[in-house]
């Protein structure tokens, strides 16, 4: 298959990873930024043939959206004139009482949908009812949210409205350098997500390796992807460069999809925003701006009483933040399982506890 077997070769793959280890002088710490690139680093077992340390970043949207925005989507899905949409990956995801699926199971009437635009759909043929889309997500998922709304207002549709929880990637990043986050001394570059930045290109980014004099490679999701992007970081760190490079060619521009930040620009307004395990977070999240307040589902249904409490045997801020992982949990893989998780990193395709157990990791392993 195009872009998929080519870029699991074995014998390319031992090619870079030789180049990798030829080229690092030091344990260099790079960070990826995307769980869909934690999951193929942990499961191809590529941290464990390298003399780099990867550290896992805050890569998932699932996972880092607020225990309140979470218990506030119970709350609005428990109302019964509501239609309450997601994809599904936020159904198990945890709230300080239970999660969407076991709202569904009391009677909610929550169902999965696989765009936005069906709950769009959705809302269309059910006009006495009230249809929520639980819009969550980095800027990738946000363009189709965002043509939902502008569906919407064309329509007509006073019945929809969207439960926000968008987060940016490059005010989490410069989070993570202000903190010095990460043991053994922090992070000295960085692999971005190749899906975010086909959508808003890399000019955010150049600032980012200036200030913090770290490098960014542009990095896609395949084996080859990852090594070819970590052998680019290297290969900076040791000549001292701090540049922003394209490894993810192919899908990635440098000015990125202007027809989906238009659409972003139209129907959002950046803000501040709390990122769960992790805090408040300046300008790093995305809100309805004022002409489309009328599809705000947190203005449209009153909550009160929502008071969060994360469970206390989960760590899932610190490995958000990647200054442990999921080994070094004492839930890990007994009190805490993909069946029954203690915190959305173990729940979320894309979480990095979720990699760990899939690959089979085990606390035993850890020296």
């Amino acid at each position: 298959m195009r872009y998929l077997d080519e870029y699991r070769d074995p014998v390319l793959a031992r090619r870079l990873v030789d180049g990798i280890r030829g080229a690092a002088t030091r344990r260099w710490s790079i960070m990826e930024v995307c769980g869909g690139q934690t999951h193929t680093i942990v499961r191809q077992g590529i941290d464990e043939l390298i003399p780099v340390r990867m550290v896992h970043g805050p890569g998932c949207p699932v996972c880092v959206t607020p225990l309140a925005t979470i218990d506030r989507a119970l709350a609005i899905a428990d109302h019964p004139e509501v239609i309450f949409t997601s994809f599904g990956d936020m159904l198990r995801v945890p709230g300080s009482g239970g999660d969407l699926l076991s709202a569904k199971a009391r009677g909610a009437d929550v169902r999965v949908v696989y765009s936005p635009l069906d709950a769009v759909r959705l809302a269309a043929a059910n006009r006495d009812r009230q249809v929520v889309f639980f819009a969550v997500g980095f800027e990738t998922t946000a363009p189709a949210n965002a043509m939902a709304v502008l569906r919407a207002a064309q329509e007509g549709l006073a019945n929809f409205s969207v439960l926000v929880s968008h987060v940016l990637v490059p005010p989490a990043m410069a989070a993570i350098m202000d903190s010095a986050s990460g043991a053994d001394g922090g992070v000295d570059a960085f692999l971005a997500a190749g899906h975010v930045c086909a959508v808003m290109g890399w000019t955010e980014y150049e600032p980012l390796a200036a200030r913090y004099r770290v490098p960014i490679v542009v990095t896609g999701f395949e084996p080859l992807d990852l090594l070819e992007g970590i052998l680019m970081a290297v290969r900076q760190l040791e000549e001292g460069r701090f540049e922003v490079e394209n490894q993810y060619a192919r899908a990635v521009r440098r000015e990125g999809n202007a027809f989906a930040q238009d659409a972003l620009r139209r129907v959002f307004r950046v803000s501040d925003q709390t990122w769960r395990g992790i805090g408040e977070i300046p300008a790093s999240g995305l809100v309805l701006a004022p002409e489309f307040a009328a599809f705000d589902a947190a203005g449209r249904f009153e909550v009160r009483g929502v008071c969060t409490a994360e469970h206390p045997g989960c760590i899932a801020g610190e490995i958000l933040r990647g200054i442990r992982t999921p080994l070094d949990c004492s839930s890990y893989g007994t009190l805490c399982t993909p069946r029954r998780p203690l915190g959305a990193p173990m729940v979320s395709a894309e979480g990095t506890c979720a990699a760990f157990h899939n690959a089979g990791r085990t606390r035993q392993e850890q020296p």
